[in-house]
């Protein structure tokens, strides 16, 4: 009856384990996109001074503001589609950590105005680039006709070519 039972609980243990283990499977919702700044775990939106827009680490949203009112969205306002994320300056917001990060903006845009660059920032992750413009084919007509122009703004060889052509349509004496 003590094997039983020393059994029975061995297999209820074992049932709880790996019921427990199921529970905690990690979801990453709210981590830091890679062109995020490296070394801050525990925050909840950058400002991004050179568009003047905040991102929701949480949420992974821009929040801008477009038609008069604070707009949240998955991507940058159209008129910085180009802008690179890598790239910009990411000012780190520690210090707060409600819903609505633009109740500082009169305090943000004034301390961190366009252009802003403070300390040296590494990125979470890497850029990736797209291979049809990381390599340059070996060689094409286009190309060559790109070497041929190089050498036409050149005045010294442009001058030469007339001349040349000048001198070829008359005889020699």
């Amino acid at each position: 009856m003590k094997i039983i039972k020393q059994l029975a609980f061995g297999i209820l243990l074992l049932i709880a384990y790996t019921t427990n283990a199921q529970l905690s499977v990690n979801v990453n919702i709210g981590t830091a996109p890679s062109w995020g700044p490296s070394g801050y775990s525990n925050v909840d939106y950058y400002y991004l001074p050179d568009v003047q827009a905040y991102y929701d680490i949480r949420a992974s949203q821009f929040i801008y503001f477009g038609n008069n009112r604070w707009v949240r969205s998955r991507y940058l306002p159209r008129q910085y589609r180009n802008y690179d994320l890598y790239s910009g300056y990411k000012v780190v917001l520690n210090n707060y950590h409600g819903r609505r990060p633009y109740a500082n903006f009169k305090n943000h845009r004034r301390d961190y105005r366009v252009g802003y660059r403070g300390h040296h920032q590494k990125n979470i992750g890497y850029r990736r680039v797209e291979q049809r413009y990381a390599k340059k084919p070996a060689y094409s007509r286009n190309n060559k006709y790109q070497d041929n122009r190089r050498y036409a703004d050149n005045k010294r060889y442009s001058k030469k070519s007339k001349s040349h052509h000048e001198n070829k349509g008359r005889k020699r004496d």
